[in-house]
Formats: structure tokens, C-alpha cells, sequence
């Protein structure tokens, strides 16, 4: 039995990546950002308590080479991240020019982004007439709020009454390269919003940009507005065989879990999963009993990210990393002889940093079921070669296997 998991632990970066100074929060740039090693000084410090307590707690994850990992990519001390590693583990830097989503999973699975990204200015009105033209005309609206750099809970609640008043949907954008639409599903309606994002996402993926994003909210301005689970992404096609179509054309299947079919567009997946963090973990768990010999099975866990990184909120992110391993450490000892399980990340997003963006992060490569020892400073690609190889699939891209 040979099976494949791919886990993407949503911006769990482990310091400074080669190029970080040339990535930057606001006007400081990522050069010293480092998720795992701030969030493990400040558990050590109590500066992490808000339902959870004391030093930073992921012996599963740090049994397979967590802290090894980290302390490999900047040097800093990681407290509490002290185990002996008993999997493979190393590190990896990217090479595409984005500290985003799209751009670290294109390349763990085997392709560099071979283009320069839109990004959109931070000064004055993030979108150009033409654009916010053509995104009225999709509406069918006469205009939209925001048109800035903002964040998404920040924005639904400036803005959220206004756009239950007026019909008009929010349109926002980050750092990275994404254009972003926040609707209420009741007032504006959930199919509406997903039929607007999908409507105006060519015009937007021939401009380059990675991602337009449905965001649709509930509440009232009274009791305020929450985000809910059926965020969508309309990401631009991949421009080469990736991963999953060279798994497909061995002749296995692949089974995405989480964002996997929204960043890839659903390229070479054959089912897809998708729900909270908690449900994808059963999921993952699921897959272990049911996944076929051949198989490869891709997941991604967000709510790292989109839950405390942006936030900026240090004791949500260490009790989230507490969850995962937590969970991690019950599907581990299930893993059959012949299946390999990496676990790694796809960019950094530092809760103790200032901005509320992304960082550009080195990521750990941690590797259950294939041995034990250190695979040094790898490249992202290097995860698909890897995979490709354990699997028997003819490899495309410019990565060398570890394994």
C-alpha cells in the first residue's frame, strides 16, 4: 500500500525567508517575522493566556522535527519545541514573488508562478475606473463600497449597514494579490455573491491577479456581522501539469480537502472536502481508512490564517497549533506501511508582527512514514518532486526528491 498526504498547515512559517527583505507590513520589512519561534517566546513569557495557558505545547508536531526546523531556518530559540525529531524534517523558501496563497501551493505542487502578479495601490482608490465599471456591470449596481486595502472583518463592519441598505456589494483588497467581494447572504444573497465572483474573475485573472474571493457575512449592525464558512475562491488555472495531474495521469486518484479545489481550480482533483477546520480534521481522518492505494490526499487547514494571523491574535494562533496537534497526533499512528504524510506550510503570517499581511516566511517540512533524519534547506518544489516519486509519477517540475 503506497498512499500520499499533503498537509498544508495554513501560514505556519518558521522565520525569515532568504529574500524577506524585500517583502514588507506596512513599511517594515519580513526580514526578522518568524510564527512558530514569536508565537513559542511569548506562550514562554505569558503573553499568550487568553484560553490557554503557559509554555507552547505540539510534541507531535515537534517529535517530527518541528522545532528542529525552525531553529534550522533563522537560528531563533523555539521554547518548549525541544524534541529529538523522529521523522524527516527540514525546511524550504519559495522562489515566486508573492507571500500568498496561490503562489505557495502552485509551488509545493511543483510549479513556480512564471508571471509577476497584480497587486493593487494602497494609496487612494485601490481600483481603477474600468474595473470598478465592469464590476457594477456584473452587479448590477451603480456603484460599491470600500474600494481599498482593508481588512475583512474591519471592512463588513464599517461598511456592512451601508451595503444592507443600499444593495451595493464591498470590495476590498490585501497585500496579496486578490480582489475580494463581502456580501450579506440574506440581503444580498449567497448565490448572487458566488455568481458575481465568478462573473467578473476572468476580467480579473487576465489583469494577473490571483484570487477574486467571495466573503459572505451574516448579523445586523445592531448585534454586529460575522463572516461565515462559505468563503469561495476563483483562482486563476494553473498554466502547467501540476501534482495532482501528474498523480491522475499515474493513474491515481486525488482528494482535495479544504481550499485545495478553490486554489487550484479544481486541476487534476477528483472529490473535494470542504467545512471548518474541525470538520476538515474528520475529514483527514477519513481519508486515512478510505484513501486507495496510489492516492494522494491534498489538505489545507486556514483557520491558522484566516482566524488569528490577520488578527494578529497570539493566543487564538498558539491555541489553534495546540488543537492541530493535538489532532494530528490521533491520525499519525494510523498511517499505514507504505504511506507517507508531509506536513508543511505554504507562507508565514506572524500574529506578533505589525500590518495585518502575510509574511515572508521559511516553512517546515516535516515527514512521517519515510525514516528519520534532517533533509536540510529544501525548496518548496521539492515537496511535489518528493510526493511524485514516493508515488510513482512522473515529476514535471524543477524539484528534487528527499525521500
Amino acid at each position: 500500500m503506497t498512499r500520499a498526504f499533503l498537509v498544508v498547515m495554513d501560514s505556519v512559517g518558521i522565520g525569515g525567508a532568504p529574500d524577506a527583505s524585500a517583502f514588507f507590513n506596512k513599511d517594515l520589512p519580513d526580514l526578522g517575522a518568524n510564527t512558530v519561534a514569536h508565537i513559542a517566546q511569548a506562550c514562554a513569557e505569558g503573553r499568550a493566556e487568553e484560553g490557554r495557558s503557559g509554555p507552547l505545547r505540539l510534541p507531535n508536531l515537534d517529535a517530527l522535527g518541528l522545532g528542529a526546523a525552525a531553529r534550522l531556518a533563522s537560528g531563533q530559540p523555539v521554547p518548549g519545541l525541544t524534541r529529538p525529531p523522529s521523522g524527516l524534517w527540514g525546511c524550504a523558501a519559495e522562489v515566486s514573488a508573492g507571500k500568498d496563497t496561490p503562489s505557495g501551493h502552485w509551488e509545493l505542487a511543483g510549479l513556480p508562478v512564471p508571471w509577476d502578479w497584480c497587486f493593487f495601490p494602497e494609496e487612494g482608490p485601490a481600483f481603477d475606473a474600468d474595473l470598478v465599471a465592469h464590476v457594477c456591470a456584473a452587479a448590477g449596481t451603480a456603484a460599491i463600497l470600500g474600494n481599498c486595502h482593508a481588512s475583512g472583518t474591519a471592512i463588513i463592519a464599517e461598511h456592512g449597514a451601508a451595503h444592507m441598505q443600499s444593495g451595493l456589494p464591498i470590495c476590498y483588497t490585501s497585500a496579496d494579490s486578490v480582489f475580494q467581494i463581502a456580501a450579506h447572504e440574506e440581503s444580498f444573497g449567497l448565490d448572487r455573491l458566488l455568481k458575481l465572483c465568478e462573473d467578473v474573475a476572468p476580467y480579473l485573472h487576465d489583469m494577473k491577479v490571483g484570487r477574486v474571493i467571495a466573503r459572505p457575512f451574516v448579523g445586523t449592525a445592531e448585534e454586529g456581522f460575522t463572516r461565515t464558512t462559505n468563503r469561495r475562491d476563483y483562482a486563476i488555472k494553473p498554466p502547467a501539469p501540476i501534482l495532482t495531474d501528474w498523480v491522475q495521469a499515474a493513474g491515481g486518484k486525488v482528494h482535495a480537502i479544504g481550499k485545495i479545489g478553490d486554489i487550484f481550480t479544481m486541476q487534476g482533483i477528483d472529490t473535494l472536502k470542504k467545512g471548518s477546520d474541525a470538520e476538515l480534521m474528520k475529514h483527514l481522518s477519513d481519508a486515512i481508512d478510505t484513501a486507495e492505494d496510489g492516492s494522494l490526499t491534498f489538505a489545507n487547514f486556514v483557520e491558522f490564517d484566516s482566524l488569528y494571523g490577520h488578527r494578529r491574535d497570539i493566543s487564538g494562533y498558539a491555541r489553534a497549533l495546540e488543537w492541530f496537534d493535538a489532532e494530528i497526533g490521533k491520525i499519525l499512528p494510523r498511517l499505514r506501511t507504505g504511506d507517507v504524510m508531509v506536513l508543511t506550510a505554504d507562507h508565514g503570517n506572524d500574529p506578533s508582527w505589525p500590518g495585518t499581511d502575510h509574511t515572508r516566511e521559511q516553512v517546515p517540512v516535516l515527514v512521517a512514514g519515510a525514516g528519520q533524519g534532517a533533509i536540510g534547506a529544501r525548496a518548496f518544489v521539492d515537496v511535489a518532486a518528493s510526493l511524485a516519486a514516493h508515488l510513482g509519477a512522473d515529476a514535471q517540475g524543477p524539484g528534487q526528491s528527499f525521500l
